[in-house]
């Protein structure tokens, strides 16, 4: 009589990815304020259309309060700075200068090695096929998230 198949490693082998690639990804941001924190808001402020302070706070979870301290010290380090928000007198855009996102295109590069590197095991393809597999089925789970935010909880976890 065949024995059973042993249970999947599905949630060891997600919590040992996780834990490997932040401690990858914290290794690369060690010298931006606030380290890998200070490259999430910066990597948001970069990629996208530039978001309102309150607006960035709330996509990536991050405390008001503390939002305000980190993009000081972005802007007290020449990689972002508040611009007035041309439609709303009241609200301030955050915009990385042209410091920061020449900072923030190494960094992807180094995050994206980083990543290479955990998934070494794999064959070149193998690698791009996990990552469109687990942005699927992230999406599936949980297709309202935002990502940002996603990655912003896991990183401070």
């Amino acid at each position: 009589m065949p024995t059973p198949a042993a249970p999947s490693p599905f949630g060891w082998s997600l919590a040992a990815l996780l834990r490997e690639w932040k401690h990858r990804v914290a290794a690369t941001c060690d010298e931006l304020p606030q380290g890998s924190r200070g490259y999430e808001v910066l990597s948001a402020v970069v990629h996208d259309r530039p978001p309102t302070q309150a607006a960035l706070a709330t996509r990536l979870g991050i405390d008001r309060t503390v939002m305000t301290y980190l993009i000081d010290e972005l802007d007290a380090a020449g990689l972002a700075r508040r611009e007035p928000d041309p439609t709303d007198r009241r609200a301030r855009r955050i915009v990385a200068t042209a410091r920061g996102a020449e900072i923030v295109a190494g960094l992807d590069a180094q995050v994206a090695r980083a990543e290479d590197e955990l998934l070494a095991a794999l064959e070149p393809a193998e690698r791009t096929a996990l990552r469109g597999l687990l942005a699927r089925a992230a999406s599936g789970a949980a297709p309202a998230d935002d990502r940002c935010a996603v990655v912003g909880d896991a990183m401070r976890d």
